[in-house]
């Protein structure tokens, strides 16, 4: 005789959807609290670095060309952190003659597009950088004008990825995915000391998801007993072996200024 086929048990379907979301919930738990440690590890940096008012440096600036041919310029730089908004900064080239007499104004918003203006004395006129610009090089280095703002939380998307150690430090490694569309950026990686919550290296990703340039940040030193400032940034484009050094001679805080010195009228008076 044939043998009976037994019935397949019948398939509670609504308990079934309950349990893939259950399964897809618990999945999605590690990348959520990796996106919260991130966020968590961003906030604490943000916060040890606010309330130091106002500044003024004097840094040297050094290009590099894949042969390792070098031009010097100095140039003077003043900053303003206004409370709930983004950092204000002035920058003044002074040598050599060529830039002698450029200067480079920052508004950073926390949300809102950063404004941004440039005064090239050769071209005797102001130049506002439009945000599908700012992925363009700041005055011919391998930092761009959108590395010239302030670190702002709502700038970015966070995800903790790993501890690490770098150069002796141990330090958290975080992702930062710019929220600006006009970002020249895909994402950048940060190494986070744990002990003061300094940027010790940030990894900059291109469109392409390949890796365009590194930024080492070193010689930290503390400033009223609570800000730590790098005395050297170095910025090494991958893609075309350039290198761009900034090296602080000076830097000074609380010296006085106010929004009156980084209004864009104060590009005018440079003239």
């Amino acid at each position: 005789m044939p043998r009976s086929i037994k019935p397949m048990p019948h398939l509670n379907t609504t308990r079934f959807a309950g349990l893939m979301l259950v399964a897809g919930l618990l999945l999605a738990l590690p990348a959520l609290a990796d996106t919260e440690k991130g966020l968590q590890i961003a906030t604490e940096q943000k916060k040890r670095d606010s309330g130091w008012g106002d500044s003024e440096s004097k840094i040297l600036m050094i290009l590099r060309d894949a042969s390792g041919n070098e031009s010097v310029r100095r140039m003077r730089t003043q900053a303003l952190e206004v409370v709930d908004d983004g950092d204000k900064s002035l920058t003044i080239f002074d040598e050599p003659r060529d830039v002698r007499g450029s200067a480079f104004l920052t508004h950073s918003h926390p949300t809102a597009e950063d404004d941004q203006w440039l005064y090239l004395p050769a071209i005797n006129r102001v130049r506002r950088i439009a945000s599908r610009n700012k992925s363009g090089p700041f005055m011919a280095s391998e930092f761009a004008y959108e590395d010239m703002t302030s670190f702002e939380l709502a700038k970015y998307q966070f995800r903790y990825l790993r501890d690490d150690v770098l150069n002796g430090v141990s330090c958290y490694v975080i992702e930062r995915i710019p929220a600006d569309k006009f970002s020249g950026y895909s994402k950048t990686v940060a190494w986070v000391d744990q002990a003061h919550y300094r940027v010790q290296q940030i990894e900059f990703y291109d469109k392409k998801q390949s890796l365009l340039k590194t930024l080492q940040a070193s010689n930290y030193q503390l400033f009223l007993d609570k800000y730590w400032r790098p005395m050297l940034l170095q910025m090494q484009n991958h893609q075309t072996g350039k290198r761009t050094d900034l090296k602080v001679e000076e830097l000074q805080f609380n010296v006085g200024r106010s929004a009156a010195d980084f209004d864009v009228n104060v590009l005018e008076r440079l003239r």
